[in-house]
């Protein structure tokens, strides 16, 4: 049976933070860490080092800038006894998420390095001599003691008295519990939650109750003074389009955020809907499992009822989780191959950019264009309509007027608002400098760190005439003639020494041949100027937006009702709050290919 070996955690210069031994005897991390930076990035998760004995596969993650690490020996005489892959990744990402619930976001090294105490219950919880048996992050609430009694608890259950002072502890809390770090089992770490102290029986019984609660995702006895529900979906867009405008591929990542602070044990039933997408493909799920592909759930999730309802129906975890993870195919298996500019306005993207290169005299100019992408009449999606009628003043279905809400205050399904408009480009690395700027609406600014000019363009400057951002690029010297001689205007100015008494073709001669002698260049003609600025024009461009209270899936949620009677610990006439929040957002993720 496979099982988890070890757990070494590093800050971001790379120092140790923890290490945790759940069972065997594991490469040491002073030999992992410089064999796992010798790749380079971005690393692997799972790596491979044949030259350690014995043979060690290196499982790794990152949160927050810490690096974990996770080895695992590998044996090719018994493969029964190597840990499979996604159980130690998984494993990897229920820690973190589980010091995260008890240390606070964002994870930081000096909040490890300060709760020790917790980081030690926590390790020893997840896993028992290297066997997963606890990594709802949630559900640790009741096993690990995180009050300023932790020590007088631990040494109330193994019948010492509590309030008795122990040499060596006094001033040094931390010595106990590193043994606690590294002895593989988790029954030492306490239980109690946040119980007063008591004597060693009764303080373990709320331990004992809650291992064998039938929920394991819900910690018990959860009080809160308001009752509030809150579902956030967010998506990313993924949108790779061709020179001609035409989307090549375009999808949306979304994933359904859940805030669950009701007190008891709430049973809940979402419902959604799809917008009028996927039309006459049955009853609503499955229209909604053709929108919505390779979806993921949290298990509290009742898969039963999703298959055949189409409803999500679970009991949740305390606090926020993720409660559906989902991949949406905004083009449809039908997705037209026409050619022509503006096409991808039937995604019903708030925002589109062009790239003109080979401007100017020299063709070292090129210009950037964000435009407002329109569509034809009823040939939108319901993303597209939804979007349109919220976002448009024009009388149109296609037109826009750019009034977009702009603002952290604004942004909802009936009035959304564009935000974070940006607009980056890469140069080859053959530029040597973007020697103008000119946009017509916002900043830009060149970055010769990455190669790359970045165009801001605020959300109440993007009207709907668009905005252009105008570039002149400089190669390399030769690519320039600065070698070959001053260059005014396109044309290269060369001086020369004339000599009345020579005749005009034996000078010339004479010159050319001098100038080859000393290895000064011929004078660049414009057709090579130009094929050369063709080598230094940009070949892509992304652009990145966010917009509050609109999803380009068209996903909308229809209700969220509350079942008092499959509930426990809840009033009749409890009524909680309930808040719906839409995002999408685009981090670079609409590429133009130039």
């Amino acid at each position: 049976m496979s099982a988890i070996e070890a757990v070494y955690i590093f800050d971001e210069h790379n120092n140790l933070l923890l290490t945790h031994t759940y069972t065997a005897r594991p490469a040491p991390p002073s030999i992992l860490l410089p064999l796992y930076l010798q790749h380079a990035a971005p690393r692997p998760s799972v790596l491979y080092f044949p030259s350690l004995h014995p043979p060690t596969v290196l499982y790794s993650i990152t949160q927050d800038n810490l690096l974990f690490l996770s080895p695992s020996s590998f044996s090719s005489a018994s493969p029964a006894t190597t840990a499979e892959p996604l159980l130690v990744l998984e494993f990897l990402h229920r820690v973190a998420d589980a010091l995260e619930e008890f240390l606070g976001s964002p994870l930081l090294a000096v909040k490890i390095a300060a709760h020790y105490d917790i980081v030690a219950q926590v390790l020893a919880e997840v896993a028992d001599a290297g066997v997963v048996c606890q990594g709802e992050a949630n559900a640790l609430r009741d096993v690990v003691e995180t009050g300023p009694g932790v020590l007088n608890n631990l040494l109330g259950k193994v019948g010492l008295p509590g309030s008795a002072g122990v040499p060596g502890l006094q001033g040094g809390a931390r010595g106990p519990l590193s043994s606690i770090g590294s002895s593989g089992s988790g029954g030492g770490a306490g239980g109690g939650g946040l119980q007063r102290p008591g004597s060693g029986l009764q303080a373990l019984q709320p331990a004992q109750t809650a291992q064998g609660t039938a929920i394991p995702w819900r910690r018990s006895n959860v009080r809160h003074t308001s009752n509030e529900l809150y579902v956030d979906i967010v998506e990313t867009l993924s949108v790779t389009l061709a020179p001609s405008g035409r989307p090549l591929a375009a999808f949306a990542y979304g994933s359904i955020a859940f805030t669950c602070k009701v007190s008891g044990v709430p049973d809940l039933l979402l419902s959604l809907s799809t917008g009028g997408k996927g039309a006459g493909m049955g009853n609503r799920g499955d229209q909604l499992r053709a929108v919505m592909e390779r979806t993921v759930f949290h298990p509290c999730v009742r898969l039963g009822r999703w298959k055949s309802e189409g409803v999500l129906s679970f009991v949740p975890p305390d606090g926020r989780f993720a409660l559906c993870g989902y991949e949406v195919d905004l083009l449809g298996p039908e997705a037209p191959l026409t050619v022509g500019k503006n096409t991808y306005g039937s995604l019903g993207l708030p925002a589109g950019v062009e790239v003109t290169t080979g401007l100017g005299s020299s063709a070292n100019d090129f210009e950037v264009r964000l435009t407002q992408p329109t569509t034809s009449g009823g040939g939108g999606s319901a993303a597209t309509a939804s979007l349109q009628s919220n976002l448009s003043g024009g009388s149109g279905p296609g037109s826009r007027s750019g009034s977009f809400k702009p603002g952290p205050g604004s942004g909802d399904s009936k009035a959304p608002s564009l935000e974070n408009l940006t607009v980056r480009v890469p140069l080859p690395a053959a530029v040597r400098n973007v020697t103008e700027l000119r946009p017509s609406r916002g900043e830009a600014r060149w970055n010769p760190a990455d190669g790359s000019v970045e165009w801001k363009v605020a959300a109440k400057d993007f009207g709907p005439l668009g905005a252009v951002l105008r570039c002149t690029i400089q190669g390399p010297p030769a690519a320039d003639g600065d070698d070959a001689g001053a260059e005014l205007n396109g044309m290269t100015a060369t001086t020369y020494d004339y000599n009345d008494d020579e005749p005009s073709s034996a000078y010339q001669t004479q010159d050319s041949q001098e100038k080859r002698s000393n290895g000064a260049p011929e004078p660049v003609s414009r057709e090579a100027r130009v094929e050369r600025s063709r080598e230094l024009m940009p070949t892509s461009a992304t652009l990145s937006f966010g917009v509050k209270g609109w999803l380009a899936s068209g996903l909308k949620v229809e209700s969220l009702l509350l079942d008092n009677k499959k509930s426990r610990g809840l009033g009749q006439e409890v009524k909680p709050y309930k808040g719906v929040k839409y995002l999408t957002v685009s981090r670079e993720g609409i590429e133009l290919r130039c």
